[in-house]
């Protein structure tokens, strides 16, 4: 696998136009917990290799080790030829480097992709994994079926880090025309991750970037412009705290202590919203 990869770095590196120099305005501290995410993203086409420059660029200044995938992963065929051309190209560098990345599904993912090695989801539809004071409770939100929700409360219950983390594909909130908030997994996920005290949600799904204002005491980021856009789908509302649907994007963010740091920037280096999220003892 190194020897593939290492292959295809220069091909990777060679097939992009650099625009702008992604500029992190994160602390950057040395034992934080670093991560980026990205949703929507496996188009094998240009905005996807050009959005993976600026998350190599981020990275050099601001190297995080994870990567967090927020469903459709891949769009189309899903081939081991697409997964080279819609995966492995596109992010070879960071792959060499040892960044791990960890999928969520998406409606256009197929359910055997959960054994592809590189999504290290381990051939598990829902998972679970920790990062120092930091949880990650990874759903599959096409197929909420009563067995998943058993495990995520138990799991959550049962978590002991600082920080919950939930992230899947379809928003529980979200303002974009095309598909808006996912109401039935919020009536039967939002109770329990407001009882269980999950302090931060990602999704994907609407091709666009926004963050809502803290919902029952829970940040909601959307987060599926990664390399799917659709170019003025916003529709702000009020509970609107930042949006950008205008170009693709990523994110970073970073966890110290009882803060949470995030950048959301653009495919051409520009950052479309940043802040901090501190959580209260529980």
């Amino acid at each position: 696998m190194k020897i593939r990869l290492i292959a295809l770095l220069a091909a990777a590196v060679t097939a992009v136009a650099v625009f702008g120099q992604s500029l992190v305005s994160l602390p950057n501290r040395p034992d934080s917990v670093k991560f980026a995410a990205i949703g929507d993203n496996g188009t094998g086409e240009r905005a996807q290799y050009e959005v993976g420059k600026q998350m190599l660029n981020a990275h050099a200044a601001f190297a995080f080790d994870l990567v967090i995938m927020l469903g459709d992963n891949m769009y189309g065929g899903q081939t081991p030829s697409d997964f080279l051309k819609k995966f492995e190209q596109p992010y070879a560098p960071l792959l060499v480097a040892g960044v791990k990345f960890q999928a969520a599904l998406g409606n256009h993912d197929r359910s055997e992709n959960v054994s592809y090695k590189p999504y290290n989801m381990n051939g598990e539809r829902y998972y679970t994994y920790a990062k120092k004071n930091a949880r990650f409770f990874v759903l599959d939100s096409t197929r909420m079926d009563p067995k998943q929700v058993e495990w995520i409360a138990t799991s959550l219950q049962n978590a002991k880090e600082d920080w919950k983390i939930c992230y899947f594909h379809h928003p529980l909130y979200s303002n974009a025309l095309r598909h808006g908030s996912s109401v039935d997994l919020r009536v039967i996920l939002e109770p329990i991750f407001v009882k269980h005290g999950v302090d931060v949600v990602f999704s994907g799904h609407d091709h666009v970037y926004e963050r809502l204002k803290p919902q029952k005491g829970i940040t909601y980021f959307v987060s599926g412009s990664a390399g799917q856009l659709r170019q003025g789908n916003m529709r702000p509302r009020e509970e609107t705290a930042a949006y950008f649907d205008q170009d693709q994007t990523f994110m970073l963010v970073e966890i110290a202590g009882a803060e949470m740091h995030y950048q959301s920037i653009s495919r051409t280096g520009k950052t479309v919203d940043s802040g901090v999220i501190r959580r209260t003892a529980r």
